[in-house]
């Protein structure tokens, strides 16, 4: 079996693999601080209540964004699992050109999101994850990655309002039940929700008409499927593109062996 790791700035989420088939999945919260061995009988627990075994998982691929769980999830891997994680970066095979200007300092996350997107679609597509920061990645019709944009997360964009105005409370986003606001809680989640719904289908139409593309475009993360209800540009959304994304990073690495036992 292959666990795939995504350990965002504020999450991070697992999932086992038997051969294409997302066998079982967790969200867990990104804690730097929490020790190897914390995160190896919090994982450990999880999986041997699914009757996972640490034996059951041969291979380990992880996108990370958040430098010091490098080392703790290569530890990790090592010591609960006997295995050498696979890390999206340079050096690893993704089967698709990364045209940034620097193309070391595109996110793992994101590279896997555009491969999942590329698989899926086999066209041009837009991939918008909205994480503690909301990503636009975009793919040509080629399969390369031309890049993208990088936008504050909506819940950082809440929390910012509550620290920065005195007079304004911390609300839950959600999808008000009108634009117009009748109350000060009403307006701030009208402001959210409605200013991201617009951020997203203008940006996908700037990209559109700059690049004179008509693109796919899915969405993943937290508030994916909020936002999407009201989104007229959004076609799809997938909770685990990011983990697709790695697993067929994985299997453009393994060895043909290793492969054929997945298959």
């Amino acid at each position: 079996m292959l666990l795939a790791i995504d350990i965002g700035n504020s999450n991070m989420v697992l999932g086992v693999y038997r051969g294409r088939e997302l066998v079982t999945h967790w969200r867990l919260v990104t804690q730097p601080e929490r020790t190897v061995d914390e995160y190896g009988a919090l994982i450990g627990h999880l999986a041997a209540a699914r009757d996972i075994g640490s034996d059951a998982i041969d291979a380990i691929i992880v996108s990370c964004v958040v430098p010091p769980m490098v080392g703790m999830v290569d530890e990790l891997g090592r010591k609960f699992f006997g295995v050498k994680p696979l890390l999206v970066g340079p050096g690893l095979r993704t089967g698709m050109p990364i045209l940034y200007d620097s193309p070391q300092d595109v996110g793992a996350d994101r590279i896997a999101n555009g491969v999942a997107a590329y698989e899926r679609f086999g066209a041009a597509c837009v991939v918008i994850d909205f994480g503690t920061a909301t990503t636009f990645d975009c793919v040509s019709d080629k399969g390369e990655y031309l890049g993208g944009l990088i936008a504050p997360g909506m819940m950082i964009a809440v929390e910012a309002l509550f620290q920065r105005a005195s007079k304004l409370p911390r609300v839950e986003v959600l999808a008000p039940s009108s634009v117009i606001g009748k109350s000060t809680v009403h307006s701030i989640q009208s402001g959210i929700y409605y200013g991201y719904v617009g951020l997203v289908d203008g940006i996908v139409h700037r990209i559109e008409r700059e690049n004179r593309i008509k693109a796919k475009v899915v969405a993943t993360g937290g508030v994916a499927s909020l936002i999407a209800h009201e989104s007229t540009v959004i076609e799809d959304v997938d909770e685990f593109l990011t983990l697709e994304g790695l697993r067929l990073i994985y299997e453009k690495n393994a060895a043909p062996s290793a492969r054929k036992r997945r298959s």
